[in-house]
């Protein structure tokens, strides 16, 4: 199948190397853009939306790329921080009165954004819950001791990431993750993603498949996706329900333009996220805020209060393949999402015919 879209000449690498994924069959359905100078100088689309109707992939297609949502997850919280209904550094059981308990009274929004507030996994106690139910999910968190004293180590929340910032919002703000992204964030920043896709929207989403039915169970992370079961499985993300929902840490639905459109300004201190965020917070958001041992990734990495950054990019990527980033060394910003869960060589080899390094994973 020929790629479909455009690139200017001088990242005619980028459209090189897509195309080979497809003809090669290592990419089966993925949407590829770059922008640079405030322009969309990319946009590729390749294979399939889905396996059976042979939906061609489209500039307009959803998929949901994991935990390429938090970053977005993220700025719900952040307006919430803005409008003055919580503090990134109070403790969180002083508005989630359930949550301050068992060692976690001193955790605050702060280290729940930069992956340090000790509960990288569900408890155990919620092994027997449903992979939807939102309040039990959440009601397990605050329940539950963490793993290590908040501050004091990190590692990325995988799963859980989304409902700690739903919890502190519902408590503080008086509104769900869900309706602050939806409702303030998106319109905000024009983008094409949602949290819980709108019914009317739901035929451009692409289903999910495996490269390897054996996939999941080879992932070094397994440990921290196990609780609740489902979040792999492509029954289960591939259904309506799950579509619908909002489980924040990882099913964000978008476009490949739509997210590296708001990557392409994410620095700019009066672009888009900088007008949401007000300058002070907004710096805070695109900063170093904590460089260490990544207990979940098993390497040392900077955590931002949205996504990952080094002296050379600011990144997100999810489990699967999908990653975004912005290219301080070279002034781009770039978004690879796809429905072919697998590991990251498809995004590196993007990122090296673009001059970057995408060594820096994100398998979550």
């Amino acid at each position: 199948m020929r790629v479909k879209g455009f690139a200017a000449d001088e990242f005619d690498g980028a459209r090189r190397v897509f195309q080979q994924l497809v003809d090669d069959g290592r990419e089966t359905g993925a949407g590829l853009s770059v922008w640079r100078g405030g322009h969309e100088v990319v946009r590729l689309s390749g294979g399939w939306a889905d396996t059976e109707q042979r939906r061609p992939w489209s500039e307009s297609t959803l998929v949901q790329p994991y935990s390429v949502a938090k970053p977005f997850a993220s700025l719900a919280a952040l307006v919430a921080v803005r409008g003055g209904a919580l503090d990134l550094d109070e403790p969180i059981g002083g508005y989630w009165r359930e949550y301050g308990i068992r060692g976690k009274e001193r955790t605050t929004l702060r280290h729940v954004l930069t992956h340090q507030a000790g509960q990288p996994r569900f408890p155990v106690a919620a092994a027997g819950l449903n992979l939807l139910d939102e309040a039990g999910l959440s009601r397990s968190l605050a329940q539950a001791a963490p793993e290590y004293v908040p501050g004091t180590s990190m590692g990325e929340h995988a799963l859980t990431y989304g409902h700690l910032i739903d919890g502190v919002l519902r408590a503080s703000a008086g509104t769900s993750l869900g309706e602050m992204f939806n409702g303030v964030v998106r319109p905000a920043l024009g983008l094409e993603a949602w949290f819980g896709v709108p019914t009317d929207e739901l035929g451009r989403v692409a289903d999910l498949e495996y490269a390897d039915p054996e996939w999941p169970s080879r992932l070094p992370s397994a440990p921290w996706l196990e609780i609740p079961s489902g979040a792999l499985d492509t029954r289960r993300v591939n259904s309506r329900a799950w579509r619908q929902a909002v489980f924040a840490g990882v099913n964000l639905h978008a476009t490949a333009t739509s997210v590296a459109a708001f990557f392409s300004r994410l620095t700019d201190a009066d672009g888009p996220v900088g007008e949401l965020l007000g300058s002070e917070l907004h710096r805070e958001y695109v900063s170093a805020q904590v460089t260490g041992h990544d207990t979940v990734f098993g390497t040392e990495l900077t955590w931002t209060l949205g996504p990952l950054r080094d002296t050379g990019k600011i990144a997100k990527g999810g489990i699967g393949g999908s990653a975004a980033w912005w290219s301080i060394t070279h002034g781009h910003a770039c978004a690879y999402l796809t429905r072919r869960l697998d590991d990251h060589s498809r995004a590196a080899e993007i990122a090296a015919a673009l001059g970057d390094d995408l060594t820096v994973k994100a398998e979550h």
